[in-house]
Protein backbone atom coordinates (compact mmCIF):
# COMPACT_ATOMS: atom_id res chain seq x y z
CA UNK A 1 0.00 0.00 0.00
CA UNK A 2 2.67 2.37 0.96
CA UNK A 3 4.28 1.63 -2.38
CA UNK A 4 1.03 2.19 -4.01
CA UNK A 5 1.17 5.44 -2.41
CA UNK A 6 4.75 6.21 -2.92
CA UNK A 7 4.29 5.49 -7.00
CA UNK A 8 1.52 8.09 -7.22
CA UNK A 9 2.70 10.84 -5.35
CA UNK A 10 6.11 10.45 -7.29
CA UNK A 11 7.56 13.84 -8.68
CA UNK A 12 8.58 12.31 -11.79
CA UNK A 13 5.90 10.14 -12.90
CA UNK A 14 7.64 7.39 -16.05
CA UNK A 15 4.21 7.71 -17.59
CA UNK A 16 1.53 9.47 -18.46
CA UNK A 17 -0.94 7.21 -16.54
CA UNK A 18 1.07 7.51 -13.94
CA UNK A 19 1.10 11.19 -13.94
CA UNK A 20 -2.55 10.98 -14.02
CA UNK A 21 -3.33 9.01 -11.29
CA UNK A 22 -0.80 10.68 -9.46
CA UNK A 23 -3.23 13.92 -10.01
CA UNK A 24 -6.47 12.66 -9.42
CA UNK A 25 -5.40 10.58 -6.02
CA UNK A 26 -3.91 14.34 -4.90
CA UNK A 27 -7.10 15.74 -6.07
CA UNK A 28 -9.07 13.00 -4.11
CA UNK A 29 -7.07 13.51 -0.69
CA UNK A 30 -7.27 17.02 -0.95
CA UNK A 31 -11.12 17.12 -1.57
CA UNK A 32 -11.27 14.69 1.53
CA UNK A 33 -9.81 17.57 3.97
CA UNK A 34 -12.66 19.62 2.82
CA UNK A 35 -16.03 18.58 5.11
CA UNK A 36 -18.44 20.37 2.83
CA UNK A 37 -17.23 19.15 -0.43
CA UNK A 38 -17.05 15.73 1.72
CA UNK A 39 -21.09 16.15 2.28
CA UNK A 40 -21.63 17.48 -1.31
CA UNK A 41 -19.92 14.22 -2.45
CA UNK A 42 -22.02 12.24 -0.28
CA UNK A 43 -25.25 13.58 -1.18
CA UNK A 44 -24.53 13.65 -5.05
CA UNK A 45 -23.19 9.61 -4.48
CA UNK A 46 -26.58 9.55 -2.44
CA UNK A 47 -28.63 10.47 -5.43
CA UNK A 48 -26.78 8.64 -7.74
CA UNK A 49 -27.62 5.35 -5.61
CA UNK A 50 -31.33 6.55 -5.16
CA UNK A 51 -31.55 7.21 -8.78
CA UNK A 52 -29.72 3.46 -10.13
CA UNK A 53 -31.34 1.75 -7.17
CA UNK A 54 -34.78 2.95 -7.10
CA UNK A 55 -36.97 -0.19 -7.89
CA UNK A 56 -35.54 -1.65 -4.57
CA UNK A 57 -35.33 1.17 -2.62
CA UNK A 58 -38.88 2.52 -3.14
CA UNK A 59 -41.76 0.66 -1.29
CA UNK A 60 -44.55 1.86 -3.40
CA UNK A 61 -45.12 2.66 -7.46
CA UNK A 62 -44.80 6.05 -8.03
CA UNK A 63 -47.21 6.38 -10.14
CA UNK A 64 -50.18 3.83 -7.96
CA UNK A 65 -52.68 5.34 -6.62
CA UNK A 66 -54.91 4.61 -4.05
CA UNK A 67 -57.47 7.28 -3.03
CA UNK A 68 -58.75 5.80 0.02
CA UNK A 69 -54.99 6.84 1.60
CA UNK A 70 -54.75 10.79 0.15
CA UNK A 71 -53.49 13.08 1.91
CA UNK A 72 -51.99 11.01 4.66
CA UNK A 73 -49.75 12.85 7.02
CA UNK A 74 -45.80 11.26 7.22
CA UNK A 75 -45.95 7.67 9.16
CA UNK A 76 -43.84 4.56 9.56
CA UNK A 77 -45.83 3.24 6.36
CA UNK A 78 -45.46 6.30 4.55
CA UNK A 79 -42.34 8.32 5.62
CA UNK A 80 -43.07 11.26 3.39
CA UNK A 81 -47.04 11.59 3.51
CA UNK A 82 -49.04 10.53 0.33
CA UNK A 83 -50.28 13.22 -1.91
CA UNK A 84 -54.11 13.83 -3.23
CA UNK A 85 -54.32 10.44 -5.34
CA UNK A 86 -52.95 8.33 -2.79
CA UNK A 87 -49.44 8.01 -3.90
CA UNK A 88 -46.57 7.49 -1.64
CA UNK A 89 -44.65 10.94 -1.66
CA UNK A 90 -41.05 8.57 -0.69
CA UNK A 91 -41.73 6.80 -3.84
CA UNK A 92 -42.15 9.59 -5.95
CA UNK A 93 -39.01 11.43 -4.78
CA UNK A 94 -36.86 8.24 -5.09
CA UNK A 95 -37.95 8.06 -8.69
CA UNK A 96 -37.95 11.51 -9.40
CA UNK A 97 -34.10 11.42 -8.57
CA UNK A 98 -34.23 9.83 -12.05
CA UNK A 99 -35.48 12.41 -14.01
CA UNK A 100 -32.95 15.18 -11.87
CA UNK A 101 -30.03 12.81 -12.72
CA UNK A 102 -30.97 12.78 -16.29
CA UNK A 103 -31.48 16.38 -16.84
CA UNK A 104 -28.37 17.33 -15.38
CA UNK A 105 -26.33 14.47 -16.98
CA UNK A 106 -28.06 15.34 -20.66
CA UNK A 107 -27.96 19.23 -19.96
CA UNK A 108 -23.98 18.66 -18.96
CA UNK A 109 -23.07 16.56 -22.27
CA UNK A 110 -24.75 18.87 -24.23
CA UNK A 111 -23.82 22.18 -23.16
CA UNK A 112 -20.59 21.74 -21.99
CA UNK A 113 -18.77 20.67 -25.39
CA UNK A 114 -20.49 23.21 -27.23
CA UNK A 115 -19.59 26.11 -25.00
CA UNK A 116 -16.05 24.67 -25.02
CA UNK A 117 -15.47 24.32 -28.83
CA UNK A 118 -17.25 27.72 -29.06
CA UNK A 119 -15.33 29.48 -26.80
CA UNK A 120 -11.83 27.73 -28.37
CA UNK A 121 -12.81 28.54 -31.61
CA UNK A 122 -13.34 32.20 -30.67
CA UNK A 123 -10.27 32.61 -28.36
CA UNK A 124 -7.86 30.52 -30.69
CA UNK A 125 -8.88 32.24 -34.21
CA UNK A 126 -9.59 35.81 -32.67
CA UNK A 127 -11.02 38.63 -35.32
CA UNK A 128 -14.35 38.50 -37.16
CA UNK A 129 -14.68 35.16 -35.95
CA UNK A 130 -14.30 36.22 -32.12
CA UNK A 131 -17.01 39.12 -32.69
CA UNK A 132 -19.24 37.20 -34.12
CA UNK A 133 -19.04 34.03 -31.94
CA UNK A 134 -19.02 36.24 -28.68
CA UNK A 135 -21.99 38.27 -30.57
CA UNK A 136 -23.85 35.72 -30.58
CA UNK A 137 -23.00 34.37 -26.86
CA UNK A 138 -23.70 38.05 -25.51
CA UNK A 139 -26.84 37.66 -26.59
CA UNK A 140 -27.93 34.91 -25.13
CA UNK A 141 -25.80 35.90 -21.63
CA UNK A 142 -27.91 39.40 -21.69
CA UNK A 143 -31.56 37.06 -21.12
CA UNK A 144 -32.34 35.24 -17.69
CA UNK A 145 -32.02 31.98 -18.06
CA UNK A 146 -34.86 30.97 -16.85
CA UNK A 147 -37.28 33.19 -18.70
CA UNK A 148 -35.02 32.07 -22.11
CA UNK A 149 -36.08 28.52 -21.14
CA UNK A 150 -39.45 29.29 -21.13
CA UNK A 151 -39.38 30.92 -24.57
CA UNK A 152 -38.06 27.86 -25.84
CA UNK A 153 -39.81 25.14 -24.01
CA UNK A 154 -43.37 27.49 -25.29
CA UNK A 155 -41.95 27.11 -28.88
CA UNK A 156 -40.87 23.56 -28.80
CA UNK A 157 -43.95 22.14 -26.32
CA UNK A 158 -43.88 21.29 -22.86
CA UNK A 159 -42.21 17.63 -22.29
CA UNK A 160 -39.19 16.59 -20.60
CA UNK A 161 -36.82 16.33 -24.00
CA UNK A 162 -37.69 19.95 -25.02
CA UNK A 163 -37.32 20.83 -21.10
CA UNK A 164 -33.12 19.46 -20.87
CA UNK A 165 -32.51 21.19 -24.73
CA UNK A 166 -33.93 24.36 -23.95
CA UNK A 167 -31.85 24.64 -20.48
CA UNK A 168 -28.68 23.39 -22.90
CA UNK A 169 -29.10 26.06 -25.09
CA UNK A 170 -29.26 28.90 -22.16
CA UNK A 171 -26.58 27.45 -20.28
CA UNK A 172 -23.83 26.80 -22.98
CA UNK A 173 -23.27 30.61 -23.38
CA UNK A 174 -21.56 30.60 -19.79
CA UNK A 175 -19.11 27.95 -20.74
CA UNK A 176 -18.02 29.70 -24.12
CA UNK A 177 -17.21 32.77 -22.14
CA UNK A 178 -14.66 30.85 -19.64
CA UNK A 179 -13.03 28.50 -22.61
CA UNK A 180 -12.59 31.74 -24.38
CA UNK A 181 -10.75 33.01 -21.85
CA UNK A 182 -8.84 30.68 -21.04
CA UNK A 183 -7.69 29.68 -25.05
CA UNK A 184 -6.61 33.79 -25.22
CA UNK A 185 -4.15 33.35 -22.24
CA UNK A 186 -2.81 30.29 -24.00
CA UNK A 187 -2.61 30.65 -27.44
CA UNK A 188 0.53 32.43 -27.92
CA UNK A 189 2.40 30.20 -25.35
CA UNK A 190 5.67 28.63 -26.90
CA UNK A 191 4.33 25.34 -27.11
CA UNK A 192 1.60 26.64 -28.70
CA UNK A 193 4.13 28.17 -31.33
CA UNK A 194 5.91 24.64 -31.49
CA UNK A 195 2.83 22.88 -32.32
CA UNK A 196 2.26 25.11 -35.41
CA UNK A 197 5.83 24.93 -36.59
CA UNK A 198 5.00 21.65 -36.88
CA UNK A 199 2.80 21.88 -39.01
CA UNK A 200 -0.37 21.13 -36.75
CA UNK A 201 -3.84 22.25 -37.98
CA UNK A 202 -5.92 24.77 -36.41
CA UNK A 203 -8.42 22.10 -35.79
CA UNK A 204 -6.06 19.11 -33.77
CA UNK A 205 -4.00 22.32 -31.82
CA UNK A 206 -7.39 22.95 -30.31
CA UNK A 207 -8.76 19.47 -29.94
CA UNK A 208 -5.70 18.28 -28.73
CA UNK A 209 -3.85 21.06 -26.78
CA UNK A 210 -6.27 23.59 -25.93
CA UNK A 211 -9.35 22.21 -25.05
CA UNK A 212 -7.36 19.75 -22.79
CA UNK A 213 -6.21 22.31 -20.83
CA UNK A 214 -9.37 23.91 -20.50
CA UNK A 215 -10.96 20.96 -18.54
CA UNK A 216 -10.60 21.97 -15.13
CA UNK A 217 -12.33 25.01 -15.27
CA UNK A 218 -14.93 23.68 -17.08
CA UNK A 219 -15.22 21.01 -14.37
CA UNK A 220 -15.68 23.47 -11.92
CA UNK A 221 -18.27 25.77 -13.82
CA UNK A 222 -19.97 22.58 -14.44
CA UNK A 223 -20.54 20.99 -11.47
CA UNK A 224 -21.68 24.65 -9.80
CA UNK A 225 -23.97 25.78 -12.54
CA UNK A 226 -25.52 21.92 -11.52
CA UNK A 227 -27.87 23.56 -8.81
CA UNK A 228 -29.14 26.27 -10.97
CA UNK A 229 -29.72 23.66 -14.04
CA UNK A 230 -32.26 21.57 -11.24
CA UNK A 231 -33.86 24.82 -10.54
CA UNK A 232 -34.62 25.84 -13.85
CA UNK A 233 -35.69 22.00 -14.50
CA UNK A 234 -37.66 22.20 -11.63
CA UNK A 235 -39.08 25.56 -12.71
CA UNK A 236 -40.23 24.54 -15.88
CA UNK A 237 -41.84 20.80 -14.25
CA UNK A 238 -43.69 23.78 -12.04
CA UNK A 239 -45.30 25.76 -14.54
CA UNK A 240 -46.39 22.36 -16.29
CA UNK A 241 -43.73 22.36 -19.23
CA UNK A 242 -41.17 20.13 -18.18
CA UNK A 243 -42.04 16.72 -17.45
CA UNK A 244 -45.55 15.73 -17.64
CA UNK A 245 -48.04 13.84 -15.36
CA UNK A 246 -47.95 11.27 -14.34
CA UNK A 247 -44.09 11.17 -13.86
CA UNK A 248 -42.65 12.24 -10.15
CA UNK A 249 -40.51 15.08 -11.36
CA UNK A 250 -39.69 17.43 -8.23
CA UNK A 251 -40.92 20.88 -9.15
CA UNK A 252 -44.61 19.13 -10.87
CA UNK A 253 -44.68 17.80 -7.24
CA UNK A 254 -44.67 21.10 -5.44
CA UNK A 255 -46.98 22.77 -8.18
CA UNK A 256 -49.50 19.99 -7.60
CA UNK A 257 -48.90 20.43 -3.27
CA UNK A 258 -49.22 23.88 -3.65
CA UNK A 259 -53.06 23.66 -3.34
CA UNK A 260 -52.66 21.51 -0.06
CA UNK A 261 -50.00 23.68 1.49
CA UNK A 262 -51.52 25.24 4.80
CA UNK A 263 -53.45 21.85 5.78
CA UNK A 264 -51.60 19.08 4.33
CA UNK A 265 -47.55 20.65 3.81
CA UNK A 266 -45.84 17.85 3.39
CA UNK A 267 -47.05 17.69 -0.04
CA UNK A 268 -45.23 19.84 -1.36
CA UNK A 269 -42.34 20.80 1.38
CA UNK A 270 -41.01 17.23 0.85
CA UNK A 271 -39.80 17.52 -2.88
CA UNK A 272 -38.90 20.78 -2.08
CA UNK A 273 -36.41 19.53 0.57
CA UNK A 274 -34.79 17.13 -2.16
CA UNK A 275 -34.56 20.19 -4.05
CA UNK A 276 -32.56 22.34 -1.77
CA UNK A 277 -30.56 18.97 -0.35
CA UNK A 278 -29.40 18.25 -4.21
CA UNK A 279 -28.85 21.74 -5.38
CA UNK A 280 -26.37 22.53 -1.86
CA UNK A 281 -24.57 18.97 -2.69
CA UNK A 282 -23.66 20.31 -5.63
CA UNK A 283 -23.01 23.61 -4.66
CA UNK A 284 -20.15 21.91 -1.94
CA UNK A 285 -18.81 20.14 -4.41
CA UNK A 286 -18.24 22.74 -6.90
CA UNK A 287 -16.54 25.15 -4.33
CA UNK A 288 -14.27 21.85 -3.54
CA UNK A 289 -13.24 21.73 -6.41
CA UNK A 290 -12.79 25.21 -7.07
CA UNK A 291 -10.27 25.45 -4.03
CA UNK A 292 -8.49 22.39 -5.63
CA UNK A 293 -7.72 22.36 -9.21
CA UNK A 294 -7.84 26.35 -9.45
CA UNK A 295 -6.07 27.45 -5.95
CA UNK A 296 -5.93 31.26 -7.09
CA UNK A 297 -9.95 31.87 -7.54
CA UNK A 298 -9.92 29.20 -4.54
CA UNK A 299 -7.36 32.39 -2.62
CA UNK A 300 -9.43 34.90 -4.34
CA UNK A 301 -13.00 34.20 -2.28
Amino acid sequence: MANTRDWLLDDSPTSLLQANLGRSYRVTLALLRNPLAVVGAIIIFGLIIAAVFAPWIAPYSPIGQNLSQRLLPPSAEHWMGTDELGRDIYSRVIYGSQITLTIVLLVAVIAAPLGLMVGAISGYFGGWVDRVLMGVTDVFLSMPKLILALAFVAALGPGINNAIIAIAITTWPSYARIARAETMTIRNAEFISAVQLQGASPLRIILRHVLPLCTSSMIIRVTLDMAGIILTAAGLGFLGLGAQPPLPEWGAMISRGRSFILDQWWVATMPGFAIIIVSLGFCFLGDGLRDVLDPKQGEGK
